[in-house]
């Protein structure tokens, strides 16, 4: 059986987690073009080597930051998402058009 540690709940198997894909510099979502937005969102580097990842424990809902050797499968730290972001992004809705 496969384990990951979750900072919130401790040590789980890993059937309990979904992976959310690899931590990057996120662009401006309410200033930046769609194509760099669908870029952001869909492609990946997929290189081999640590890589931050972010991961959810599904049962608590709990987002976290996940460190893993993409060869070896290794996690090899497991920590709090605040350890990075210190601020939250906030997503403006889209301009309501006037009917004239």
């Amino acid at each position: 059986m496969k384990m990951l540690h979750c900072p919130l709940n401790g040590p789980r198997n890993i059937s309990e987690f979904t992976y959310g894909g690899e931590v990057r510099e996120m662009p401006d979502p309410n200033h930046c073009s769609d194509r760099e937005w669908a870029d952001y969102v869909f492609y990946h580097d997929n290189a081999i080597g640590v890589v931050r990842e972010w991961w959810l424990h599904s049962p608590s809902g709990y987002w976290f930051i996940a460190e893993r050797h993409t060869a070896t499968d290794e996690i090899l730290k497991t920590y709090d998402s605040s350890e990075l972001f210190k601020e939250r992004v906030e997503f403006k809705p889209p301009a309501q058009e006037s009917a004239s």
